[in-house]
């Protein structure tokens, strides 16, 4: 351990007899500030450098929408238009980032709903947000258009379609998402996925009831694009004409797997599904490689 020139060294048990034990005393408080302020000085730069590490991090953008999308559910467009790395970055459906807003030191992680080619044609990020009581995201949710909140990075790997692909060698692609899961999953289905050069491609997606039910507007165009359908309604209203349940016993009753070694899936959404889903399908003998997680 160093020690400064005009103290004595503390790794001995005495005092040396040529100074005086008042000597010793004086500069004790001295010797014990110099140190203090030495490392209060080293604990300043660490905490400047770490300040402008955390802001290289996060990137300030502002909101450009901010409504409806179902009961509980928002709709959120943030310009990125200023922030081309950010754009860049974003490669692959389901992908994420965390999104920070004002005066919330914790930020909540966030499935980008919009597909990559939204983002480097016109600089927005788009987010399904679910408004959760006393959540980053509730604080979100009710932010004006106009205002700024910060986002890190994109990270994950998101969908690897690569290992379903090519489409005619796995004609069968089944997709499952429950509530805000969709996020992730609209990015898929519009960033384009060879489902149009594929025989069965369907989509299980749950929600309560239809009031909870984001994206019905787009039902039609992801329909068009080769992708059928299934809304899913666990506790629907009267003169609901369609499946009813959960996700997983919806597909187990409609199943029809043709050619299990040709096909893939793509699930988002609550963790049991997912696992109850996963199970079936291996069960069924589909390749657990051939699942592509996000949730």
């Amino acid at each position: 351990m160093s020690t400064l020139p005009f103290a004595p060294s503390v790794t001995h048990a005495h005092f040396s007899h040529s100074l005086s034990p008042m000597f010793i005393l004086r500069r004790l408080p001295l010797t014990r500030h110099l140190r203090l302020s030495r490392n209060n000085r080293v604990a300043s730069v660490v905490s400047a450098a770490a300040v402008r590490q955390d802001a290289s991090l996060w990137t300030p953008a502002p909101l450009s929408l901010i409504e409806s999308a179902a009961e509980s559910l928002f709709h959120i467009s943030i310009d990125i238009s200023n922030a081309p790395d950010l754009v860049a970055s974003y490669t692959r459906p389901g992908q994420y980032l965390q999104l920070r807003v004002p005066d919330v030191e914790k930020p909540s992680f966030m499935a980008i709903a919009s597909p990559p080619s939204l983002a480097a044609s016109r600089g927005a990020f788009e987010f399904l947000v679910k408004s959760i009581a006393g959540s980053t995201a509730e604080i979100l949710c009710g932010l004006k258009k106009g205002e700024t909140v910060e986002l890190s990075p994109v990270m994950g790997n998101g969908f690897n379609i690569d290992l379903i692909d090519p489409p005619e060698e796995y004609p069968t692609v089944l997709i499952f998402a429950t509530g805000s899961g969709i996020s992730p999953i609209r990015s898929l289905i519009e960033s384009g996925f060879g489902a149009d050069r594929r025989s069965d491609v369907r989509l299980y997606y749950g929600a309560r009831n239809l009031k909870r039910m984001a994206y019905q507007d787009k039902f039609k165009e992801w329909e068009s694009s080769g992708v059928k359908v299934v809304p899913v309604l666990s506790q629907p209203d009267d003169g609901w004409k369609g499946e009813t349940g959960y996700v997983q016993a919806a597909f187990a009753r409609a199943k029809q797997l043709s050619a299990p070694e040709a096909t893939g899936a793509v699930l988002c959404g609550q963790k049991q599904m997912a696992e109850e889903i996963t199970s079936i399908l291996v069960a069924d003998g589909v390749s657990n490689d051939k699942l592509l997680k996000n949730f």
